[in-house]
């Protein structure tokens, strides 16, 4: 029977710190809710094997932070292979900076970046120490379902081109770029008493409600916690994980103002309309979902990979070149937006030109597989993956191991808009193929080993 922990940490700041996201300096100096990190350690398999899945309510997971936990870890469980443990974020736009470049600070009071990552690190290693300690016999089961979140932002006019949040009630206005996935990927836990210990949801939207806010928050990701602790008792964990996104958000393009007059009658807020709609498909799927019985396969690949690299085309320098004119007009040149279209403007390859190098998991759960990449993953590759998976279910995780920007597709290269240029894009199309390829490699390749 498989091995399993769980452990939950609090990492909310004590002290004002940079709020991650947008193009603009935020501080936030309190929280609306908490911030938090969970771990989930599993340990099986014949040979045995383990993975350790720390979910991170965080903007992105940097390299750094990742190995500053994996060092905590190292030094404090002896003989556990550090790179089967890994972190994933929940890419909530109110949670702290953890790395330079992004805004300048304002000294003080307010946290750095590098005492974030500290911050994060600590936490993050107890509760991963605690999960590995808490390890106990547990059955598994999968299951799905379905809970309307995430929607396609990028809008696309007659001329071909394309925007992120773009207006629909426009003439030249044709459609919405790409696809819109409403599904929930489940894995429910329970102990040697068939006593429900939590749940690992994988759902394909960023956690953005409250974006533009000054304040700690977790976002809905709070509110499906509160929400499902109370449906299935206090003591169950939720470990979120955000399924391929990139061209997703929790913002309507289209019936926005229908579903805002629904939930004024209802009283309930945008967030706790997630809420109730997640939790109903995690409460439905689990009356029909029994603990499997038995040994289920469980195994875990760790590879390194590198992409092809995005090289901006001489109209896309231009572009920049023009943009960051108006940037500097508007904002601090320090400020990371600025100095992503400089860079771009001024023929920089140093960090394009080369082969982008990505740590990629995958784990097989029984006849589940569960894959990540470090992008904002266009929703397209996820489904490309998805459909062509071995295993019964499959589960994509984006923004783990690592921050790699966005991912997007050769239809949003085309249609161009924020998500799909070189600024925020340091792989395209090409280097997506290949990580749909390599991912679908190694998904089959733990299915061959184990059968």
């Amino acid at each position: 029977m498989l091995r399993l922990g769980w452990a939950v940490r609090e990492i909310t700041p004590e002290r004002p710190a940079l709020v991650m996201g947008q193009m603009y300096r935020r501080i936030a100096r309190e929280a609306m809710d908490p911030l938090l990190v969970t771990a989930l350690a599993l340990e099986g398999g014949d040979p045995p094997d383990c993975a350790i899945i720390v979910s991170c309510d965080l903007t992105g997971v940097s390299e750094r932070l990742q190995e500053e936990v994996r060092a905590r870890v190292g030094a404090r469980l002896s003989g556990f292979p550090v790179q089967k443990l890994f972190l994933a974020a929940t890419h909530t736009h109110t949670s702290m900076v953890i790395e330079d470049g992004h805004y300048v600070s304002p000294g003080g009071e307010v946290m750095t970046p590098q005492e974030c990552t500290a911050w994060v690190a600590e936490r993050a290693a107890q509760a991963t120490v605690e999960a590995w300690e808490a390890r106990a016999p547990h059955s598994l089961a999968r299951a799905f379902g379905h809970a309307v979140v995430g929607h396609n932002r990028r809008a696309v006019y007659a001329d071909g081109h394309a925007e992120m949040y773009g207006k629909t009630n426009r003439e030249d206005f044709i459609g919405v770029e790409g696809y819109e996935d409403h599904g929930v990927d489940l894995l429910f836990a329970w102990d040697a008493e068939r006593r429900l210990t939590g749940v690992v949801i994988n759902l394909p939207c960023p956690s953005q409600v409250d974006e533009h806010l000054e304040v700690w928050s977790a976002d809905y990701w709070h509110d499906v916690r509160v929400e499902l602790r109370a449906r299935l008792g206090e003591g169950v964990s939720v470990l979120p994980l955000c399924a391929a996104a990139g061209d997703q958000s929790p913002h309507f393009l289209l019936y926005g103002r229908l579903e805002a007059e629904m939930r004024e009658r209802r009283g309930v807020s945008e967030r706790r309309e997630i809420a109730l709609r997640v939790a109903d498909a995690v409460v439905r799927a689990l009356d029909c979902t029994q603990p499997a019985a038995g040994e289920a396969p469980f195994a875990h690949t760790v590879r390194r990979l590198e992409l092809s690299p995005r090289r901006a085309t001489a109209e896309e320098r231009e572009w920049a070149r023009a943009e960051h004119a108006r940037a500097v007009e508007q904002m601090d040149p320090r400020f990371w937006w600025p100095q992503r279209l400089a860079a771009i403007a001024a023929g920089d390859e140093k960090s394009i030109a080369e082969p982008v190098p990505v740590e990629l998991h995958v784990l097989r759960i029984g006849d589940l597989a569960l894959a990540t990449n470090p992008f904002e993953l266009f929703l397209d590759y996820g489904l490309r993956i998805k459909a062509c998976s071995p295993a019964a279910q499959t589960m994509v995780v984006q923004l783990a191991a690592g921050c790699g920007w966005y991912l997007p597709t050769e239809r949003a290269v085309a249609g161009g808009g924020y998500g799909a240029m070189p600024a925020v894009s340091i792989v395209g199309p090409e280097g997506g193929g290949e990580l749909v390829r390599e991912t679908l490699k190694t998904i089959r390749g733990l299915w061959e080993a184990s059968g």
